[in-house]
């Protein structure tokens, strides 16, 4: 499930990067849940290259992260957001409005230091 989710952040982030032929056979492989018999027989290719096509496109989406950290800064700020929205909400543990609204203070110049 993991590598499911981390090839589809990457392929949001870059997958225009990618030629139209391995845009929809990644597709096909990843959101659609295909196989790769499958994709072969729908692309006319073999299912090695279907296999040999998919990694090379996993290479190159990973290659681009290592490059531009773009969905790393993407997950570093969702992340800071969430802290922030759980700071907002009903407190249980008594820690006082003040310590709160600095800590959302401090992750809010955090997170607009990211960008």
């Amino acid at each position: 499930m993991e590598k499911i989710y981390e090839q589809t952040l990457l392929y949001d982030f870059y997958g225009e990067l990618l030629t139209k032929h391995q845009q929809s056979i990644y597709e096909d492989a990843v959101y659609n849940d295909m196989s790769l018999g499958e994709i072969a027989e729908e692309q006319g290719i073999s299912r090695q290259g279907v296999h040999d096509l998919i990694r090379r496109c996993d290479k190159i989406l990973l290659d681009y992260e290592e490059k531009l950290h773009l969905v790393e800064r993407f997950t570093k700020a969702r992340d800071t957001i969430s802290r922030i929205e759980a700071l907002t909400v009903e407190n249980p543990e008594g820690t006082a409005m003040s310590k709160r609204l600095e800590e959302i203070r401090k992750l809010s110049r955090e997170l607009l230091e990211e960008l």
